[in-house]
């Protein structure tokens, strides 16, 4: 078990890492560095759209990657992903800017951000599924919330690089060249990725149930409907609950780490100081994840859903009253309610979809169902809560699309029937 978390951890840490440079990359630069020729409220809201693109793209991964992922494997998939991963972002460090190219770069920017999100949303069911199908009885759990802290580590290691960049160059040499860095680092994830293609094994459940697929055909592989035509058909209601609860923290974690850098730096926040909150929230997430899914195994996943989704909705209106005030420290108590709150809500998730899905339509049914909360919910939520901003004057129409998000995801958690599998 300790080779498999090390290997679903590191998997969805480098995953991240690569998605979420994009994100920071376009709330501190690439409005300048893209669209120079617009406004800077106009090449922020390009910059963010290009961050949305990835995830229109997240759905297709999850159906491809869900069918094959059914099919040929948990391991094999999430390795493809991770080097489909690996190769797009060290593409994008290595892209000329419209200063060089004019319009094509941008075109070429929205290409790998695109081949980004079918990785990404392809990665997910497989780092889940490592961890889930392997799980000891009574800590699925526990154990499925690495995969989930993969993401708040990305996050912080994200930030980490990017405040090492600006802590070391002035705003001149992180406009021409030094953005690229965080992504050519992206080399590491390629060399995790063949790492884990060398040293895991695939799921004791998946080969189980290839075996049983064997026996039942007298050892000659028979074709049958593809897992995600089967999960649609079988699970309909699942798919939409699984897209569902996964909505508000959607929303709100791309606000929060993306929006949040875009509002505060353009309110007279240094760089360094809001990319060290979104930081410190990341933290809070990172130690509340497991906390609270080792909870779910001990009461109940949806008792612990309900609650956590329940808080994270009456943080909205307090946490977009903070960030407007401009100061510090009450910046800092902005970020970190939520981030707690989130993470009670992401950390039990993974078991939760375990439990929704049959094994046969496991990684499509998770993959499909997560992937339709972030495309509805994630990819834009940045733009949004940027233009609801612009159009209506307040703040507080962003927190009122959080709040919307949060009763939407709660009712959702509520609807579902399923019981604590340990």
């Amino acid at each position: 078990m300790r080779s498999i978390i090390a290997a679903a951890l590191s998997a969805s840490t480098l995953e991240w890492y690569d998605f979420y440079i994009y994100g920071t990359a376009a709330a501190l630069v690439f409005n300048k560095v893209f669209f120079p020729g617009v406004s800077p409220a106009l090449g922020t809201l390009a910059a963010f759209a290009t961050f949305g693109v990835g995830f229109l793209f997240r759905p297709l991964g999850g159906i491809i990657f869900g069918h094959f992922g059914d099919t040929l494997g948990r391991k094999k998939l999430l390795v493809i992903a991770m080097l489909m991963m690996g190769i797009a972002t060290f593409l994008i460090g290595l892209l000329p800017t419209y200063a060089t190219i004019g319009v094509a770069a941008p075109i070429m920017l929205v290409v790998l951000r695109a081949v980004q999100g079918i990785a990404v949303g392809g990665q997910y069911g497989g780092a889940m599924l490592l961890v889930t199908e392997n799980a000891p009885p009574g800590k699925r759990g526990f154990y499925g919330s690495f995969a989930h802290i993969g993401p708040s580590l990305a996050v912080i290691l994200s930030n980490v690089v990017f405040l090492v960049v600006v802590a070391v160059m002035d705003t001149d040499a992180l406009e021409k060249w030094g953005w690229r860095v965080p992504f050519l680092l992206s080399a590491f994830v390629i060399a995790a990725g063949l790492y884990i293609q060398l040293k895991i094994e695939d799921t004791a459940e998946f080969r189980a149930m290839q075996e049983k697929r064997l026996v039942e055909s007298d050892g000659v592989p028979v074709r049958k409907p593809s897992p995600i035509i089967t999960a649609f058909k079988t699970h309909p209601k699942e798919l939409l609950q699984a897209g569902g609860m996964i909505l508000v923290i959607q929303v709100y974690y791309y606000i929060l780490i993306v929006f949040t850098i875009s509002y505060a730096t353009s309110h007279d926040i240094e760089r360094t100081t809001a990319l060290m909150t979104v930081l410190a929230s990341s933290v809070v997430t990172v130690v509340s994840i497991p906390y609270f899914a080792a909870m779910s195994d001990r009461v109940g996943r949806k008792r612990v859903l309900l609650v956590a989704g329940v808080a994270t909705t009456l943080t909205a209106f307090p946490f977009v009253l903070l960030l407007q005030t401009g100061n510090v420290a009450l910046l800092l108590v902005a970020v970190l309610i939520p981030g707690l709150t989130l993470g009670a809500l992401y950390g039990p998730m993974a078991a939760f979809y375990y439990e929704i899905f049959s094994a046969e339509v496991r990684y499509s049914g998770a993959s499909i169902g997560y992937q339709l909360g972030a495309v509805v919910g994630g990819g834009f939520a940045p733009l949004i809560a940027t233009a609801l901003l612009e159009s209506t004057g307040t703040i507080l129409s962003v927190g009122l699309y959080v709040t919307v998000a949060g009763v939407l995801s709660v009712w959702a958690i509520a609807s579902t029937n399923s019981k604590v599998d340990q």
